[in-house]
């Protein structure tokens, strides 16, 4: 169902509880991030980029602009739906500027969708402020319930 706007500390415990769950994610021990969802329907992943995530020229891999992308994109959306997980149907991504080491933010925002099918759009900026890659993904309504999920509201 969506978000119930009427209960603002209902949508706020969902917000933060949202973020435990990215904080309990077993791939986000791979990198070093932090989640933050100011409101419903935007989200805000800062990240370090370190030569570690680096293809062979020297430059952020594209993997790491897909997971922060993903990541940025789903919780926005999700954070419209206070019942179930949703999962990534499309995902299109462009790359405008390679990353190199550095801190990084991917920011989300929902589009569309309310029921079944969201539409969220992300964007990674540099430190210096500069756009690195933008894009828009399609989540689906699971049968996942968020409330049976072990990092839902874990500190």
């Amino acid at each position: 169902m969506p978000l119930d706007r009427k209960s603002e500390s209902g949508a706020e415990a969902h917000l933060r509880a949202l973020e435990g769950l990215y904080r309990s994610a077993p791939i986000n021990q791979l990198f070093e991030s932090h989640l933050e969802l100011p409101e419903a329907g935007r989200s805000r992943i800062r990240f370090a980029i370190g030569q570690e995530s680096f293809h062979a020229a020297g430059a952020a891999h594209g993997t790491l602009y897909f997971k922060m992308m993903d990541d940025a994109a789903f919780y926005a959306a999700n954070s419209m739906v206070s019942d179930r997980f949703l999962l990534t149907t499309a995902f299109n991504l462009h790359f405008t500027k390679p990353m190199r080491v550095g801190e990084a933010i991917a920011e989300g925002r929902w589009i569309s969708g309310r029921r079944r099918v969201f539409v969220a759009e992300a964007r990674i900026v540099d430190s210096t402020g500069e756009e690195c890659a933008r894009g828009t993904g399609t989540f689906l309504r699971s049968s996942i319930a968020l409330s049976g999920l072990a990092g839902y509201g874990s500190d």
